[in-house]
């Protein structure tokens, strides 16, 4: 695999969306049980705010990497749930390889200096 150029700015961006889209890959998810299920498969390790987490879905929303739908829960309750789309999962496939790229090369460049 090739990538062209990589942006330190842009790797930030594009994990996250990948974890979104990962994290959706599995199941239908609102936005509060998304965050909580990458911190909890993550080990606590990632972790989304509000601030950063929603711009994300709406962005991958009005890419149609995901749709959303509302869902009544309770009586005055609506939440927004989200499912990956069939344009989302050929974007995480090729996400996917693209950050394995990243991580072998980062590993052949750094060397294994803890072993």
């Amino acid at each position: 695999m090739k990538i062209d150029h990589v942006e330190i700015n842009n790797l930030t961006k594009s994990f996250n969306e990948a974890l979104i889209l990962s994290a959706l890959s599995d199941q239908r998810l609102h936005g509060y049980q998304l965050a909580l299920e990458v911190e909890r498969k993550s080990e606590g390790l990632f972790l989304f705010k509000h601030g950063t987490l929603y711009p994300i879905l709406h962005k991958l929303e009005k890419e149609n990497l995901i749709s959303g739908f509302w869902k009544q829960e309770g009586p005055r309750r609506k939440r927004k749930y989200y499912k990956i789309t069939l344009k989302g999962k050929k974007r995480l496939k090729l996400m996917l390889s693209e950050w394995k790229y990243l991580f072998d090369l980062f590993l052949q460049l750094t060397g294994d200096k803890y072993k």
